[in-house]
């Protein structure tokens, strides 16, 4: 099916907007960036990868501006933030994408692992937020946030992963409380939440697990997928649009599944 031009969006349209994505030099953000400016957003990508330099070539539009951005680091947060407004005019979306998914047994575990699982997915979210909401608030003319959860975030899916799990459990509480703090001021905030996604970070060995123990654990989460294939980040990638867009104007503190039926099983 040919690809709707901008003009075709309807009420899924995110003309005049602008979005601040993290962790969009790649995966998951990259493709949100890509389908937002479908969708006619501007779009500002922050990220601590260094895919980011040519990230903006790579989308091929003028629309794409870059900030180098470690969400653990609530002052680079305010400067993404600022940047963004800066270079765009305004902040109206918010999508928190960066996470990081290594595993270890809680055996294992070390406080340093914890701390840095808890510090990106967690942590990195609540204060990329905050800096957000403040600028939302300052503008008067509400705005949208899009927290990455997890089907994790209320059924842990394998061994290994309680760390992430954990994080992952916290953004979907948080999502809830700040929706409801938000609300007031006309900011939209809800959680998508995948299950298992073809990206290149997942495609390849992760940290704490053998590509041997890997392939097994892949092949039995997809066993149990109602639709029988993981997601392609495309998949997450327009539902992001969705509660981005004026379409999801009356939801918020909600938790969007996309696991292809995983949880049903």
């Amino acid at each position: 099916m040919p690809e709707r031009p901008r003009s075709d969006w309807g009420p899924f349209s995110l003309a005049g907007r602008n979005a601040l994505i993290t962790g969009g030099a790649m995966g998951i953000g990259y493709q949100i960036a890509t389908r937002f400016l479908e969708a006619g957003a501007r779009v500002m990508i922050g990220d601590i990868s260094p895919r980011l330099a040519d990230v903006a070539a790579r989308l091929g539009s003028d629309s794409v501006k870059t900030v180098q951005l470690d969400v653990t680091d609530p002052e680079s947060c305010e400067a993404a933030v600022q940047r963004c407004v800066d270079e765009l005019g305004s902040l109206d979306i918010l999508v928190n994408n960066a996470g990081i998914y290594p595993a270890s047994a809680v055996l294992d575990m070390s406080p340093e692992f914890y701390d840095r699982v808890m510090n990106i997915n967690l942590r990195g979210l609540v204060f990329m937020s905050k800096a957000a909401g403040i600028q939302m608030v300052r503008q008067g003319t509400g705005g949208k946030m899009v927290n990455l959860a997890s089907i994790t975030s209320v059924h842990p899916s394998g061994l290994g992963v309680t760390a992430y799990s954990t994080s992952k459990g916290g953004v979907l509480m948080f999502t809830k409380s700040f929706a409801l703090e938000m609300a007031p001021h006309g900011v939209n905030i809800n959680a998508l939440a995948p299950g298992g996604v073809k990206t290149e970070t997942s495609q390849g060995p992760r940290e704490g697990v053998s590509n041997e123990v890997m392939e097994k654990a892949v092949a039995a989460f997809t066993q149990r997928v109602a639709l029988g294939r993981r997601a392609e980040p495309d998949d997450i990638a327009k539902v992001a649009v969705f509660l981005a867009s004026p379409a999801a104007d009356y939801m918020t503190g909600a938790y969007i599944p996309v696991d292809g039926g995983y949880l049903l099983t």
